[in-house]
């Protein structure tokens, strides 16, 4: 039984995933400009699994990467929330726990991933016992990275690492990291 767990902003309800989002979900994952920062594109299969362990997730942890809709036209616009990491980066303490965001692309520019991971931070820091959040992401990425600047997030360019779920002669294996500290007054 999945939690019935919403977080609304203005502009979005970040929301437990519901079959009728595996079609658009998989959709996006195969869009190669929406990947463009990942290795690959992700198959159905994949998709699907993913947004079943984000399910699990969230009646397990209280949180997890929702599936996030359009308030207005109930659309779907893609995946944003926090996940356990399911590997370590060297000189982090573990657990650790991730805040991301993928959108799809006429979701993207318009500052919904900083709106969800607004959400996010405040679930997160109100609702549970997390108190550090970090994001990654590739070098070249900018887009995310004014996005994790705009939750007040610090860069962390000691933690750089390669991604060890990445064939190491990959160009995207290297990923920078950010963290933000819940307790601290400027986690908005």
């Amino acid at each position: 039984m999945t939690t019935t767990l919403q977080l609304a902003t203005p502009r979005l309800l970040l929301r437990p995933w519901q079959d009728r989002d595996r079609a658009p979900f998989a959709t996006m994952n195969a869009d190669p400009e929406v990947m463009r920062y990942f290795p690959t594109l992700m198959t159905q299969q994949e998709t699907d699994d993913a947004a079943d362990r984000y399910n699990q997730q969230l009646d397990r942890d209280g949180f997890t990467m929702f599936a996030v809709e359009d308030r207005t036209d109930q659309s779907f616009l893609g995946v944003l929330g926090a996940q356990t990491m399911r590997f370590e980066i060297p000189n982090l303490p573990q657990p650790a726990v991730e805040i991301g965001w993928r959108l799809a692309s006429q979701a993207q520019g318009r500052g919904l991933a900083t709106e969800g991971a607004h959400a996010i931070i405040n679930h997160l820091r109100n609702e549970t016992t997390i108190r550090e959040v970090v994001a990654i992401t590739t070098p070249d990425n900018l887009a995310s990275q004014n996005v994790m600047r705009k939750l007040n997030m610090t860069v962390r360019p000691e933690l750089t690492f390669d991604h060890p779920l990445i064939a190491a002669d990959h160009p995207r294996r290297q990923h920078v990291l950010y963290n933000l500290d819940l307790s601290s007054p400027y986690a908005k």
